[in-house]
């Protein structure tokens, strides 16, 4: 008994060193909410701490990461997508309550819905073609997300019976829904990589979505179509007196890339020990300092081609080329089946989805282009929106972000060709001033 209360002591102790410490600052920086974090260091701390940011839809306009020993130290001046800080209480309070815990890790799964993950060959019509399957299975879509990148398609979809509105469990059901999903995956040619698996819970959907195109190698396929002139650029070198290998990420900057750089240099095991993000205008750069979960930089010229091609992947896959459309609608059953296959019958490719019901209205969003993956023709976009409804289905334009602002006077020169003592520079003068030694960073 006398070793059970030590221990429960011994346990809150733990608790009280490992909880992190937030602080929320709007008085620091003239344009940007300031959020600081320090936590006891463990592997994907810090992609969860991005998550809780990039969830709420804020953009990370700077960060500065550094970490001592078995401790990290996290700076992010984040704004809203209109470029202003954050001021709204319950929002402030959200991210001080979710930042501290953090370090227990989250699932955003529910127990109302049954999640099925589906990977395979994109082509025309292929999000028709499941909509459609699940229409005839009874199974209603109340949430799903849907990328495709370099010829490949990777789905999460959370469904739930037409008749009862549980979740399905019947076992002969789940393997009916998986073996009609699998064949129309196939094709005439994906017999080997389509794959379909029910679950009941999921970590975080859009990591997931990282991790099943990361599995399904889309980074090692060539893509259908010529990247523009504005692809990602990601150098990787070894700092050989450190022992960190050194990764550099620049492109156009847009809400939640960090999350999805991050995203794959945790699930490739990378620990992130240093790291300096800046934007400037529309361009984001990103430095980081990595070495593998047993303190080795990265070895071989093979690891390195990969870990770029990785990154240009991350980067590419929620940039989907397309005109926006935004369908806000009463739900019913098979309403998704039907707004895709008109899609289908006009030539239209859905490159990008999300779909979200609530209460009763469907609030879905696709991104199209034409069958070859051009721009679509504004007429055909047009013909489309009047046998869908011209008031339920509307074009929006795809996603800027707000630079109008005065963009920030600073140094560029941290970017891709920054050399590797620069920064080193900036990550000493900045752990100065967070343990107060100096007054300043700038």
């Amino acid at each position: 008994m006398e070793w059970s209360a030590c221990l429960d002591e011994y346990e809150k102790l733990v608790i009280r060193m490992t909880t992190p410490r937030v602080v929320i600052d709007n008085a620091v920086c003239p344009k940007a909410t300031v959020v600081k974090v320090d936590s006891a260091r463990k592997h994907g701390i810090l992609l969860e701490a991005v998550q809780v940011l990039t969830d709420l839809n804020l953009s990370i306009k700077k960060a500065y990461i550094s970490s001592d020993g078995r401790w990290f130290m996290d700076v992010f001046h984040v704004t809203d997508l209109k470029g202003n800080k954050i001021t709204d209480k319950s929002v402030i309070n959200y991210i001080e309550q979710s930042l501290v815990t953090i370090h227990y890790g989250r699932t955003t799964g529910s127990n109302d819905l049954t999640a099925l993950e589906l990977t395979g060959t994109d082509r025309v019509g292929l999000l028709s073609e499941v909509f459609a399957v699940l229409a005839d299975l009874q199974c209603n879509v109340v949430d799903a997300k849907v990328w495709t990148h370099n010829g490949r398609i990777a789905s999460l979809l959370f469904v739930k019976d037409c008749n009862s509105g549980s979740p399905i469990e019947d076992t002969q059901q789940i393997d009916r829904i998986e073996a009609r999903l699998r064949n129309v995956l196939k094709g005439d040619n994906d017999i080997r990589s389509a794959k379909t698996m029910v679950s009941m819970a999921v970590t975080h959907t859009e990591r997931r979505l990282h991790q099943m195109m990361f599995a399904d190698r889309d980074y090692e396929r060539k893509p259908i179509l010529q990247p523009s002139g504005d692809s990602p650029v990601v150098t990787v070198q070894n700092w050989v007196e450190r022992d960190y290998s050194v990764v550099n990420v620049q492109c156009k900057d847009r809400t939640k890339l960090l999350f999805d750089v991050l995203c794959t240099l945790t699930d490739m095991e990378y620990t992130v020990f240093h790291a300096t993000i800046k934007t400037s205008g529309d361009r984001a750069y990103q430095e980081f300092y990595i070495r593998h979960a047993d303190g080795t930089p990265i070895s071989s010229e093979p690891e390195r081609q990969r870990v770029i091609q990785c990154l240009q992947a991350a980067v590419e896959r929620r940039a989907s080329e397309g005109v926006r459309l935004e369908l806000c609608t009463l739900d019913r059953q098979g309403l998704l089946a039907d707004v895709t296959r008109t899609f289908r019958e006009n030539g239209l490719n859905v490159t990008r989805a999300e779909v979200s019901t609530t209460r009763d209205m469907a609030l879905n969003v696709f991104y199209v282009t034409d069958a070859v993956g051009n721009a679509a023709d504004p007429k055909l976009i047009e013909s489309v929106r009047q046998k869908i409804g011209l008031s339920s289905l509307k074009v929006k334009e795809l996603p800027r972000l707000d630079h109008h602002q005065e963009a920030e006077k600073e140094d560029q020169t941290a970017g891709v060709a920054g050399t590797v003592l620069l920064s080193l520079g900036s990550l000493v003068k900045w752990n100065l001033y967070h343990l107060g030694l100096i007054r300043s960073y700038s």
